[in-house]
């Protein structure tokens, strides 16, 4: 516990930015985009399903899908603040995961971000309710124990910067393509749609939230992993 608890030592800077090039070639070209976007899936509908139940909603189940879709069903008041905070985690959910990593890092709290990454995935696998599903959470997780329990300092700093980085710049491409989607007509029940009918802003609103949200992080969360 005390390990958990404790600091480790900050990584040199440029296996920081070794991360950084990393996470963002797993996130820019297309080809790594179609296979690491399931990870981004993850924390955008584990988003939608922790808020749901930290406004007081019943999470029915998550499931995820190969064509790195998702979909979380809770059950409550179809309208209201607990239903808008819902609606609205899943997009901002990987960047503000990003963020709250980065500030672990930060404060040197390499191993503690870890674990507490392996329990969310944990508590998430109990709500899965496919096979395609379990099997991506089960995969994620076990490489998050496996780094934790297997390895030495250098290799967990190395995984633990790539994927707060990974989280932060993936954050960010989902948001341009629902834009990109609706601009053509696309998505027309997006979470920004459901949230235009459930708060009458228009959608365009709730894209420019996302886009703060995500942007923001991103520099935000580079500045605390670059020490700035």
């Amino acid at each position: 516990m005390t390990e958990v608890l404790g600091t480790q030592p900050a990584p040199e800077l440029w296996l920081v930015i070794v991360t950084a090039l990393a996470a963002l070639a797993a996130t820019a070209p297309r080809a790594t985009w179609r296979l690491s976007r399931n990870a981004v899936t993850i924390a955008h509908e584990g988003g939608h399903g922790l808020i749901a139940l930290l406004t007081g909603r019943r999470l029915q189940g998550i499931r995820l899908h190969s064509d790195t879709s998702g979909l979380t069903v809770s059950r409550g008041r179809p309208t209201g603040i607990g239903m808008i905070l819902t609606a609205a985690a899943g997009y901002t959910a990987p960047s503000l995961l990003g963020l709250g990593g980065a500030w672990l890092l930060a404060a040197h709290r390499i191993t503690l971000l870890l674990w507490v990454a392996t329990a969310l995935l944990l508590v998430m696998l109990v709500m899965i309710r496919n096979a395609y599903g379990a099997l991506t959470v089960v995969l994620t997780g076990g490489a998050f124990l496996l780094v934790s329990w297997l390895t030495g300092p250098d290799v967990q700093s190395a995984f633990a910067y790539s994927v707060v980085w990974f989280l932060l710049l993936g954050g960010v491409r989902p948001v341009f393509e629902l834009q990109a989607k609706r601009r053509h007509g696309g998505a027309p029940d997006s979470d920004a749609d459901q949230l235009a009918r459930l708060t009458h802003a228009h959608p365009v609103m709730w894209l420019f939230l996302f886009h703060a949200v995500s942007i923001c992080s991103l520099i935000g969360g580079g500045r605390w992993l670059l020490g700035l």
